[in-house]
């Protein structure tokens, strides 16, 4: 990235996924057949140019099924911790923690400040991001590895330092 166009007018960034559990992740997903997306904080931080052991990962399908392909797939086979409640996932490998969450949608009504969960898209799920450099993702299949999804401009934010409510 030389420029400033450079670095907001590319939008496949393979370099960022280097980190040796997208590998296991990609071939989990494609083998579930599940379009699947590293999202948040990683993403935030590689364009930010910092480390992080910050893995979430949102998939269109079950993220609980997903993290148990995954786990089945690494040589040290850990365990995958289930929160139902939440239709998430989460397993320790690589030194880190990687937590897997199932695209979803949120709704609230006046009587509740608990949100109303649905299976949602990619996009329902960024939507209920607080930032928009939170829903930056970028997509783990092996057919489109490292292309960046960013629907509401969060790597120009990132870049011009603003931190800008979704």
């Amino acid at each position: 990235m030389n420029t400033e166009t450079d670095f907001l007018s590319k939008r496949v960034y393979p370099e960022a996924l280097t980190h040796p559990a997208f590998q296991y992740i990609s071939d989990a997903a494609d083998a579930l057949g599940l379009p699947t997306f590293v999202i948040g904080g990683f993403v935030r931080d590689f364009f930010l140019q910092r480390q992080t052991s910050d893995i979430d990962i949102v998939t269109l399908g079950s993220g609980i099924a997903l993290a148990q392909k995954v786990a089945a797939l690494l040589p040290h086979k850990p365990k995958v911790k289930i929160f139902k409640n939440y239709g998430t996932a989460m397993l320790r490998a690589f030194n880190g923690e990687i937590e897997f969450v199932g695209a979803r949608k949120e709704s609230y009504q006046e009587s509740s400040r608990n949100p109303k969960v649905a299976p949602g898209t990619l996009e329902d799920d960024q939507n209920r991001r607080d930032f928009t450099i939170n829903a930056l993702a970028l997509q783990l299949n092996d057919k489109d590895f490292g292309q960046l999804q960013d629907p509401f401009d969060g790597l120009k934010h990132l870049h011009m330092g603003l931190l800008q409510p979704h």
